[in-house]
């Protein structure tokens, strides 16, 4: 497991949506939050993004490793539609 995905998921286990948002707010106003420490900010708020996400499906009664397929399945999603602008 990539160390990305093992902080999404602790991320999603230890916060709630609400606290991860405060997180991503904190990140973006000041450079720092209580959530996830690193040097680079967008690195944090894409992060701290997902495991937000991963922490509705959880609350909405999906497993943890539901809920990590989901937001993969929605990101390629979202990739690929990017990828059929990037063609045209």
């Amino acid at each position: 497991m990539s160390d990305e995905l093992k902080q999404i998921r602790d991320i999603a286990q230890r916060f709630t949506p609400r606290e991860i948002e405060s997180c991503i707010d904190q990140q973006v106003e000041t450079g720092k939050n209580i959530c996830l420490t690193d040097d680079h900010s967008e690195k944090v708020i894409n992060e701290l993004s997902k495991a937000g996400v991963v922490r509705d499906f959880m609350n909405q009664g999906m497993s943890l490793a539901d809920a990590l397929r989901e937001l993969a399945k929605r990101m390629r999603l979202v990739q690929s539609g990017f990828k059929d602008l990037k063609d045209k």
